[in-house]
């Protein structure tokens, strides 16, 4: 899988990933609306091109109160989505060249505001969606909010991934309708977060085209 050409499909309006990211988008700029006054924290996982929050954040109010760091494996999406937050002078805004699942890459900027795990769970096995969730209670802070995908293609993940969250004190408080072609959630974190796990990694990336062939269904030991 090219995960730059993959990209593609958000410059067509009326493809399936332009219209999760307009949902994505209006989340984030929901959540960044219910923030209390004061520093806003921000990480996103797997953020490629960052379209997602870098959609939001120029013309967003609280622009300025955000430090956000974005963490993507592929060289070529994280040097554009530096590219988009320089032009847009965002000068806190951090993008980090690195495997998304390491821990070690959340470290000084955790528990956040705001975590944005998207374009995660659609790529990883159940096994490791429900692993992430479990870390996203060292990401969130209480009250924060997490922000998530997954496609919603039988077997339909979604119910079972609002479940695991609101097993770990993650409220529901939206999540697309079932028709939509896509799987948008949000969740606020009501629990008290857990201190960083040092050198962890959360899940092993697959692809959804491997998972679909029926690849990485190993287990963890």
């Amino acid at each position: 899988m090219d995960w730059h050409t993959w990209h593609d499909d958000y410059d067509r309006p009326d493809s399936v990933l332009a219209r999760r990211l307009r949902a994505v988008q209006e989340r984030i700029r929901l959540a960044l609306d219910a923030c209390p006054p004061g520093p806003l924290l921000t990480v996103s996982m797997c953020a490629g091109q960052g379209r997602d929050l870098l959609g939001v954040l120029p013309e967003h109010p609280r622009r300025e109160d955000v430090t956000a760091r974005l963490v993507e494996l592929d060289p070529r999406n994280a040097a554009l989505a530096e590219q988009a937050a320089d032009r847009a002078g965002l000068q806190r805004v951090e993008v980090v060249v690195g495997d998304a699942s390491l821990t070690s890459h959340y470290a000084g900027m955790v528990p956040a505001d705001l975590v944005l795990v998207c374009g995660v769970f659609g790529n990883i096995t159940d096994e490791d969606v429900e692993r992430t969730i479990t870390y996203c209670r060292q990401l969130c802070k209480q009250g924060g909010t997490l922000v998530w995908t997954r496609h919603r293609k039988v077997p339909d993940l979604a119910p079972q991934i609002c479940h695991w969250l609101e097993e770990r004190d993650f409220e529901r408080q939206w999540l697309s309708e079932p028709d939509a072609g896509f799987g948008v959630g949000a969740h606020r974190f009501n629990g008290e977060p857990q201190p960083l796990s040092p050198g962890a990694s959360m899940f092993t990336f697959v692809g959804y085209d491997a998972l679909a062939r029926g690849d990485g269904h190993q287990s963890r030991s």
